[in-house]
């Protein structure tokens, strides 16, 4: 059947957005004309740079419900993530010793919590139940005297599910420990407010919201007074917090990318609630015994998390040539064995390697959707009755 469709289909878009032409549009005159450091206060080109970064600073904030002030650059949610949970145990850790985290946060809190353990806090890494969601009483039950701070990831890169933000914000206010969110994948594509939710610290990603690669941000709430050891030394930019000089092209295309977001995150999440409806049932209806991983309702509708009983992984995605997808999070490519998320989720190693990743997204047409639907149903097909 001939179709107006381009091959590959990009189905990844957990690993990373296409760049919105609107964002690129915006961005171009800071890598051409506009080309002066936002840190010279001097002249006009340092000026309009700087002009540029705090309104690009703005529509950060205003997504999330913040203030201006709040929002410190970054090069992306990773070097978020380690200030965040470094930074802010450095400071305190004389005063509490006690950090809590989940076993299906992304690798760089993990790896930044390990790196602080190491330093000398304890740590308490909460599992989660076979839907991917975390068990609230055994938060409260992990926080003690010494905590000072829970990381817990808005949604999962792997799997898609939403942790209950605002449930765990109100657990950590009430017992005066701080609250970081890794929400990277989150941002832009479901409502967020740090103000009802109670979030103390949350880590933004450009690239993931359809804004450029290298930029990204970490809200900081003002009202909490947070205090950090900053990770990096220089010339003290971001109130001290984050030296090194700013590029005021990511950043006017991390702000665009989240004014972009503002006006469109609604009808864009129902949009692809629709793709994931079809794309999910003609996936399962027409694979039997494939099994969808993480909670079917808490989760975002443009992250797909697909275990294939009866194949093997490798040669299906092997096969999958016409479709741009994963066997998981594109950070831990790299690594053999199955899936830690899966793992945590009580998934059979056999299904954790022979699970796919489908990343639906923006410019995800519904022609696309439907060839996504035949190939992966062809393919397996074929696989199983080599086998």
């Amino acid at each position: 059947m001939k179709t107006d469709i381009q091959l590959p289909i990009y189905m990844d878009y957990q690993a990373t957005t296409p760049l919105d032409p609107r964002v690129l549009d915006e961005m171009m005159p800071f890598l051409t004309t506009k080309f002066g450091n936002p840190h010279s206060s001097s002249h006009k080109f340092g000026w309009e740079s700087a002009d540029a970064v705090e309104r690009a600073r703005g529509h950060v904030a205003a997504l999330i419900g913040a203030g201006p002030k709040e929002v410190i650059i970054t090069s992306g949610a990773t070097e978020s993530n380690n200030m965040a949970i470094k930074g802010l145990a450095r400071f305190y850790r004389k005063h509490r010793s006690h950090l809590v985290t989940v076993a299906t946060e992304h690798k760089c809190v993990l790896e930044s919590v390990a790196a602080m353990e190491r330093e000398g806090m304890a740590v308490t890494c909460l599992p989660v139940n076979p839907n991917g969601l975390i068990d609230l009483d055994e938060l409260r039950e992990a926080i003690t005297g010494e905590t000072l701070l829970v990381s817990v990831m808005a949604v999962n890169n792997e799997i898609g599910v939403i942790q209950p933000l605002a449930d765990i914000g109100a657990i950590c206010r009430e017992r005066r420990v701080f609250f970081h969110t890794d929400a990277a994948q989150a941002v832009g594509k479901i409502p967020l407010d740090v103000e009802a939710m109670n979030i103390d610290l949350m880590s933004i990603s450009g690239h993931k919201l359809y804004g450029p690669k290298g930029i990204g941000a970490l809200y900081t709430r003002t009202k909490s007074r947070l205090k950090f050891d900053p990770i990096l030394s220089g010339g003290g930019q971001e109130g001290g917090l984050r030296s090194g000089t700013l590029s005021p092209a990511l950043c006017v295309g991390l702000g665009t990318a989240c004014k972009v977001a503002a006006g469109e995150m609604d009808a864009e999440r129902e949009r692809l609630k629709r793709q994931f409806d079809r794309f999910t049932g003609g996936v399962l209806a027409g694979v039997p015994g494939a099994v969808l991983n993480g909670d079917s309702e808490r989760r975002i509708p443009g992250n797909i998390s697909v275990g294939f009983p009866g194949v093997d992984g490798a040669l299906l995605l092997a096969q999958l040539r016409e479709l741009a997808v994963s066997s998981g999070a594109a950070c831990a490519s790299a690594v053999a064995g199955p899936s830690y998320v899966l793992q945590a989720l009580g998934v059979e190693e056999r299904l954790a390697q022979a699970t796919i990743r489908f990343g639906i997204g923006r410019f995800t047409t519904d022609a696309e959707i439907e060839h996504a639907i035949g190939t992966v149903v062809r393919k397996v097909a074929q696989l199983r009755k080599a086998a």
